[in-house]
């Protein structure tokens, strides 16, 4: 397995493996029928064949068949360090890949084979509801059309301490379904067959967990899908801010009421926040009216928005008063990708 990431004291296992081997909503345009075990045969038929295992020098992951024309959809972690790769497909064959365009902000990445007339995976545009099926596919441990099903857990979900490792682990869909080294890449898929989600990461029974795993919510995927598609790289809101999560030793030392908020460890010279009044040791206490309790959630928030949104904020400054402004994001800077 490749090196798992700590989160806030949480091992946190991005699930591609090694040859050694604030309260979630529902959208208001929810589909109906969220599905049940009985459904999953039939969903995995339908499913199967548009999902691929990924194999690199150094391990493997899975991946999803994105266009006819072979291009797959899988994680940036699954394919680093790779200019080509090997996809191994449902039906037995084998195809060299290309590593096409890779967005770490966001750890997705397409890979170009030569492969044409495939299967392609149909994706939900809007978030599943919470309880709804959940099937995960892909090549756990290096299993080819691997099958695992539960339900959705969760939504709007960011891993605590993730911030200080990996902007890509904010504002997934949590499910029950296994999902183990190797899933990295593939697709969680609803009782219609439909891609919801493309599988991140999971936090391990030694963590003292069971059944939490998580995805990058399908809207999310696609979305950057077709920016690396267009035009290679993929745009993302930037407030200019570090924001640190605040710990007893720092609210202790700047005499803080509790270690709620996002204080600003830094701003860039000119930068959004900068430019928006935003100075070190101010407290983030709000974005959007959402409460920012740690940096993950200002995250969540900032996944969220594009370049050229403007997104309100409630601070707390170094000499306690609170006030609130404006911020408004442009799109990050090559240096910070």
């Amino acid at each position: 397995m490749r090196p798992a990431a700590r989160a806030g004291g949480l091992v946190l296992a991005l699930v591609a493996t090694a040859c050694t081997a604030a309260p979630p909503t529902t959208p208001a345009n929810a589909p109906q029928g969220t599905g049940s075990l009985a459904d999953v045969p039939a969903v995995s038929a339908r499913a199967l064949p548009t999902v691929v295992k990924v194999l690199t020098g150094g391990g493997n992951g899975s991946g999803v068949i994105y266009t006819a024309d072979g291009l797959i959809l899988t994680n940036e972690h699954v394919i680093r360090g790779a200019s080509s790769v090997q996809i191994a497909f449902a039906d037995g064959r084998r195809s060299p890949g290309t590593v096409r365009a890779v967005d770490v902000a966001t750890d997705l990445a397409l890979v170009q084979t030569d492969r044409r007339d495939l299967p392609v995976a149909r994706f939900q545009p809007q978030l599943p509801v919470i309880g709804e099926l959940a099937v995960v596919i892909g090549s756990p441990l290096g299993f080819e059309n691997s099958v695992t099903a539960g339900v959705v857990s969760g939504l709007h979900r960011e891993l605590p301490g993730s911030a200080s490792e990996t902007q890509a682990l904010v504002d997934l869909v949590q499910t029950d379904a296994a999902i183990s080294p190797g899933n990295s890449g593939g697709a969680v898929v609803n009782s219609r067959a439909e891609v919801i989600g493309i599988s991140e990461a999971y936090i391990p029974p030694q963590a003292g967990a069971v059944s939490l795993g998580f995805a990058i919510p399908a809207a999310t995927a696609t979305d950057i899908a077709e920016q690396l598609r267009t035009t290679g790289r993929a745009r993302h809101a930037f407030a200019g801010l570090e924001p640190t999560q605040i710990t007893p030793q720092i609210a202790t030392q700047l005499r803080l009421p509790s270690t709620d908020g996002v204080i600003v460890a830094a701003t860039v010279p000119g930068g959004p926040a900068a430019t928006a009044g935003l100075n070190p040791g101010d407290v983030i206490l709000t974005a959007d009216a959402q409460p920012t309790r740690r940096p993950e959630d200002f995250l969540g928030v900032l996944r969220r928005r594009a370049p050229g949104d403007k997104i309100a904020l409630t601070l707390r400054g170094p000499d306690g008063q609170q006030r609130s402004t404006e911020l408004t994001l442009t799109d990050r800077p090559a240096f910070s990708q």
